[in-house]
């Protein structure tokens, strides 16, 4: 269920630097509602099977998609962290892909034959680890199971320093119409301090072949906040990757924390840049992607006004899941290999995070859950109002009232209070009958989200969170 609410074209964000600074600095990024860190280890297996099955009713018999975790890196990227195995050894992801294939066979039984794939995405790690007769082999295991179309959105990361020219070619001839490209920082000074050297050229060289072999969309990675950043060291930086013309961009920002990521420790604190520095960063940042007609899709995203996750923006079907903002109605999500994400229906459910529980729990002929979440209705109610507000922007109370058969400021007494505070700040406009996010409050979506989430309001997680901004 969602309320399709279109953003006004005209509508740009609002950089108010006053207003970040005076509200909580972290919060959820809302990938799923609960947050991963509400998932819990009653759900089983077992239970993901029911959840399978369930889909075979017909009554949540959604779109499909599919995720495939590939965890090998062969070199360590300091600021990252993500579950990782750092490796040149091609021969253990013949072993993991081994794996992966068992996996999709004790899915097989519960999904009710071969299934029309509206998305698939390979992450990692760099799943361009893999060479060109693994991806190969991966993809026959999919097409054995599942059926590509040809307005689906078949996704893949890339590491462009390791990627030829041909196999750009290759990933296109398999099945990938998408891309998302890591650059980060394009400084020598930055480059070297988180032990990730990129050029140009081999950027470059990458989106060239990716647009002759017809990828209908290329998006790039940037971080802000790495250490020896500034404004001057960005404006080079964001020169060359607008000289590159992606459909879409990403800005995210750098959370150190070398306590809970141990690469983060080869870092040299001191030299990553305090929160003014980075505000101002990003303010030029968005301030120059907007300036070059990319629209702010939410959060860190960014993308030219015809692409289609803009195009979803301003018609009001926007979505977002574990790979971020997506243009497809909710979604079923399969995740497979280690510590990947699905959704299924009204649960979550994560793999195994250690490599070697993930293969045992398979090699014991069972499915690798590590644990998981069932939502109850006031998650499900709660899931459905943030997803609104992370990708419309507004809320139509009517539209909750009627589905889940409630009076919205009754039921809401607490958060309504809570939303009238950030009225008066000006983040939002608010009436009896709904809500809509000001120009400013867009920047900081996940601070009126988490109005709405119940396990930060009764404190029920201990969990750290990045920064909202």
């Amino acid at each position: 269920m969602i309320s399709i609410i279109p953003i006004q074209p005209n509508e740009h964000p609002e950089f108010d630097r006053n207003l970040i600074a005076s509200l909580p600095t972290s919060g959820p990024r809302y990938t799923s509602y609960p947050s991963a860190d509400r998932f819990h280890q009653r759900f089983t297996h077992n239970e993901y099977i029911k959840a399978l099955e369930s889909r075979q009713t017909g009554a949540l018999n959604k779109p499909l998609s599919l995720y495939i975790h590939i965890p090998f890196c062969n070199t360590i990227c300091y600021y990252c962290g993500c579950n990782k195995i750092i490796t040149k050894d091609k021969s253990r992801a013949d072993a993991y892909i081994g794996y992966l294939e068992k996996e999709l066979d004790l899915l097989a039984p519960h999904l009710n034959g071969n299934l029309t794939l509206a998305q698939l995405h390979f992450g990692g790690g760099t799943p361009t680890f893999l060479n060109d007769e693994q991806i190969e082999r991966v993809f026959a295991m999919i097409r054995k199971h599942f059926l590509l179309i040809e307005t689906g959105e078949y996704s893949i990361e890339i590491d462009p320093r390791k990627v030829s020219r041909d196999t750009v070619h290759h990933l296109r001839e398999l099945g990938f119409n998408r891309m998302s490209i890591g650059i980060q920082d394009f400084d020598p000074k930055v480059q070297q301090a988180v032990n990730r050297i990129q050029s140009v050229e081999e950027t470059r060289e990458v989106i060239d072949a990716a647009r002759e072999a017809g990828f209908k969309s290329v998006s790039v990675d940037l971080i802000y906040g790495l250490p020896h950043q500034s404004i001057e060291s960005i404006k080079p930086t964001l020169e060359t990757v607008l000289s590159l013309n992606p459909d879409r961009l990403a800005l995210y920002h750098y959370a150190h924390l070398p306590h809970l990521f141990k690469p983060q420790r080869r870092i040299d604190t001191d030299s990553v840049p305090n929160s003014e520095e980075k505000l101002d960063i990003l303010q030029y940042a968005v301030q120059t992607l907007t300036d070059k007609g990319y629209v702010f899709i939410g959060m860190d995203h960014f993308a030219k006004p015809q692409d289609d996750l803009a195009i979803a923006l301003r018609e009001g079907w926007l979505q977002r899941n574990f790979q971020g903002y997506s243009t497809y109605a909710d979604s079923d999500l399969l995740a497979i290999g280690v510590s990947s994400i699905g959704k299924i229906g009204s649960t979550y459910e994560q793999n195994e995070k250690d490599i070697d529980a993930y293969y045992q729990a398979l090699d014991e002929g069972r499915l690798p859950i590590m644990r998981g979440y069932q939502l109850n209705q006031d998650d499900l109610l709660r899931r459905n109002i943030i997803q609104d507000l992370m990708c419309r922007f507004a809320l139509d109370f009517s539209v909750y009232e009627q589905a889940f058969n409630l009076q919205f400021e009754q039921y809401f007494q607490a958060e309504i209070a809570d939303l009238q505070k950030l009225a008066a700040l000006g983040l939002i406009t608010l009436h009896c009958h709904g809500l809509k996010v000001t120009p400013k409050g867009r920047f900081l979506i996940r601070n009126i989200a988490m109005v709405f989430d119940y396990h930060l309001r009764h404190r029920e997680t201990q969990a750290t969170y990045s920064k909202t901004v």
